[in-house]
């Protein structure tokens, strides 16, 4: 008989793993899908296994990056967890609504994990290092984990503001941290070992510093009250049936029972209220109750994580290529066409983005998708994961459609809903055009409708500002000007095709702030 189980993904999307059964003799299972954030999942596949050893209840239990589940919500079709158990309470609120629950199941304070050698500079372990010390001292190489992505990056911008409340000191704490903001905290921990750009510390979760420490690790926690500890939110979604609402609350009682809690202490884990069921000292973190203190409203998260985009330059850009038969022209004195130049400078400029940043790339024409002008050529990824995956090979790749049109309007307005119904805060979020022509897609919107709904959907609290290039003597400046104003965006022109890429490069550096 098999009770449980646990499936994995590395991917942006939600995947079905195999149906389980719980005990014999039912005449009918219950089926709950329970997607959990990657570091808490294995914990609640065991706990769930043994309660539907004694019950009608299966459960599957998925590992999910909550931005993957938060995107599984806003989409249509697709298969949907009934559970959703995220790192923070923040994660919730920005990614779902008609939550039924929402009680912690656990906790994590967001600690500096720092390297036996930079704690040692720092008194320890005579004395535990505060986060004042870790972010003022000289000589420290300091890590971030992305705070538009990871909430332990967000909840250590609140605990750095109160550790150097001095708004210069805050700002050069930040300006400190930045150039080593990566995506993900599995790629800090790698940092510690790479010769060529050692950190001496970066926030983590404690509990990814205890399992780093149960594997040989030396890592020393310093720790900032005011910084709010990762709460593990079990909610029950919206979709679910009465059945599936039963079956879920079994799970959340197993969780925080006796066997649940310990389980949980195992991996790393606290208790809601912030008590550690472990010895500490021999892995590096304090024993001590650490209460998660209050958290911050809606409005200071988005004023912190827009001050960090601002020092941080971290875009995220849906960047709309022109494939039309236009493109094809070859450019006079070169040899090469508008597409291979324009292809070219955008596989370039992926280097102008830091890591973090996170980039689309769409194609158009016309018709290029059964009736639509546009299609997805790389789906949005950080960066640093397009070029490790060939990006910039397959931006030299693409290709005009020798008999396509310029379906401009269309596209442009498909690609801004969709970046402000996704629009993340700690970003700037960003529409880039590229495109050599005008519209000429007659069965399409027309420019006074577009221009309409686009000073509609635009929004001052969650800003996508459209960023027009472009290309050649054929553009019409005037026309990108006017999809761009609504959305207090800006025109770059490259009326010299052989000039894309100094133009592009100015479009972005200004943008980014490079």
């Amino acid at each position: 008989m098999i009770a449980g189980v646990l499936v994995l993904l590395g991917g942006a999307a939600w995947a079905t793993g195999a149906v389980v059964r719980g005990r014999s003799g039912c005449d009918r299972h219950v089926v709950v899908r329970v997607a959990a954030a990657p570091a808490v999942a294995p914990v609640v596949a065991q706990v769930a296994r043994r309660v539907a050893q004694s019950g009608c209840a299966a459960f599957e239990v998925n590992a999910v990056d909550p931005p993957a589940v938060a995107q599984s919500l806003t989409r249509p079709g697709g298969v949907r967890p009934d559970v959703w158990i995220a790192e923070s309470a923040w994660q919730l609120r920005r990614g779902v609504s008609g939550v039924a629950g929402g009680s912690s199941i656990a906790s994590s304070p967001v600690v500096f994990a720092l390297t036996a050698q930079a704690a040692a500079g720092l008194g320890w372990p005579q004395r535990a290092p505060g986060w004042a010390e870790v972010l003022t001292v000289p000589g420290l190489t300091l890590g971030l984990p992305d705070p538009g992505r990871d909430p332990a990056g967000l909840s250590a911008l609140i605990g750095i503001r109160a550790a150097v409340p001095a708004p210069d000191g805050y700002a050069a704490a930040l300006r400190r941290l930045s150039p080593n903001a990566l995506p993900a905290t599995g790629d800090l921990f790698a940092r510690l070992g790479d010769p060529a750009q050692p950190l001496s510390g970066f926030p983590v979760p404690e509990n990814a510093l205890v399992r780093h420490n149960d594997r040989g690790g030396r890592l020393v926690a310093s720790y900032q009250p005011e910084a709010p500890a990762l709460d593990y939110p079990f909610a029950v979604l919206g979709g679910a049936g009465e059945d599936q609402r039963a079956a879920a609350g079994q799970l959340r009682s197993a969780l925080l029972g006796l066997d649940g809690q310990n389980a949980l202490a195992e991996a790393g884990f606290r208790t809601p209220d912030g008590r550690y069921l472990r010895d500490g000292a021999t892995l590096g973190v304090s024993s001590r109750t650490q209460p998660p203190p209050p958290a911050p409203a809606d409005a200071d998260v988005d004023a912190l994580l827009g001050q960090w985009a601002r020092i941080n330059s971290s875009s995220r850009a849906r960047v709309l290529i022109d494939v039309s038969g236009s493109m094809n022209a070859v450019v006079p004195g070169t040899g090469r066409t508008r597409m291979q130049l324009t292809t070219d400078a955008a596989a370039r400029a992926l280097g102008l983005f830091q890591p973090t940043s996170e980039i689309a790339v769409w194609e158009f024409a016309t018709r290029l998708d059964d009736d639509r002008d546009y299609r997805e050529l790389l789906p949005l990824r950080p960066v640093s994961e397009q070029l490790a995956a060939g990006a910039a090979d397959r931006l030299r790749a693409i290709e005009p459609t020798p008999d396509g049109a310029t379906g401009l309007y269309d596209t442009v307005l498909a690609a801004y809903r969709l970046a402000s119904a996704e629009w993340q805060p700690g970003r700037l979020n960003l529409v880039i055009v590229l495109t050599d022509g005008r519209n000429d897609d007659a069965e399409g919107i027309g420019r006074d409708a577009l221009v309409a709904e686009l000073a509609r959907l635009a929004d001052p609290a969650r800003p996508v500002a459209i960023v027009g290039i472009g290309i050649g003597p054929d553009v019409d400046v005037t026309e990108l000007a006017a999809i761009a104003a609504p959305t207090s965006g800006q025109v770059f022109a490259a009326p010299d095709p052989t000039r894309i890429t100094d133009v592009f490069y100015t479009a972005l550096a200004r943008l980014t702030g490079a």
